[in-house]
């Protein structure tokens, strides 16, 4: 009779097999999003960031009536409104703040998130059949002074959809329209209002995502 002896103790343990990954990310300085969006949260999360979120306390519509009345267009609200978010939080020094906001223009005429359904309502209505433009901006501060901003703006085409799909849709949105400036989350059902859309689809969620990771990069806080 033939005896074997087993190898099992002289194999290494599966983890000494299993390649770390080197940080994608410096440790120092922090990131903060300055911003209360999950949408935004989970941008960065999915690529692999780590950072602080914080809400910024600021008179959105203060700021945007001012700058409208100013004669300034909305990719220069939309910074302005991003600025203004990512200076508000209280941070440690040499941290790395993300601001990010949006508007939606639709010819002359700009656009707020929805109150309640009735104005979700008659929003679509004025866009149904009509391209609008989402100006997504970003800029990131470091320690307290703005090292880079960028404003996207892509282009989505709504398409000439009938009132019955119309009261479908409210229905089975819900409240969670009334959190997004345009009346829609392209990851669910909104994507059924459009024809065609133009852009980044980060960009439309509200953090144009692959100009910021080029920005992290060039401040040598993520890997090359």
């Amino acid at each position: 009779m033939f005896h074997f002896r087993s190898t099992e103790s002289a194999m290494p343990d599966d983890s000494s097999l299993v390649l770390k990954a080197a940080p994608l990310q410096v440790e120092s300085p922090p990131i903060v999003l300055a911003s209360r969006s999950g949408a935004r949260r989970a941008l960065v999360e999915s690529a692999g960031l780590s950072a602080r979120f914080m809400a910024a306390d600021v008179d959105e519509h203060a700021i945007r009536a001012a700058m409208l009345a100013a004669g300034h267009d909305a990719s220069a609200a939309a910074l302005e409104l991003a600025r203004a978010k990512a200076r508000a939080v209280e941070v440690a020094p040499r941290t790395v703040v993300i601001g990010a906001d949006q508007i939606l223009s639709c010819g002359e005429e700009w656009f707020d998130k929805p109150a309640d359904r009735n104005t979700a309502r008659a929003q679509l209505r004025r866009l149904r059949g009509r391209a609008h433009v989402l100006h997504t901006a970003v800029c990131l501060l470091r320690d307290g002074h703005e090292v880079w901003h960028h404003v996207a703006c892509p282009v989505l085409h709504m398409r000439a959809f009938s009132e019955t799909f119309l009261e479908w849709y409210l229905a089975a949105e819900g409240e969670a329209i009334l959190s997004c400036v345009g009346c829609y989350r392209l990851e669910g059902r909104g994507i059924q209002l459009f024809s065609r859309i133009e852009g980044e689809q980060s960009a439309i969620m509200g953090l144009p995502l692959l100009p910021l990771l080029a920005a992290l990069r060039g401040q040598d806080i993520i890997l090359p």
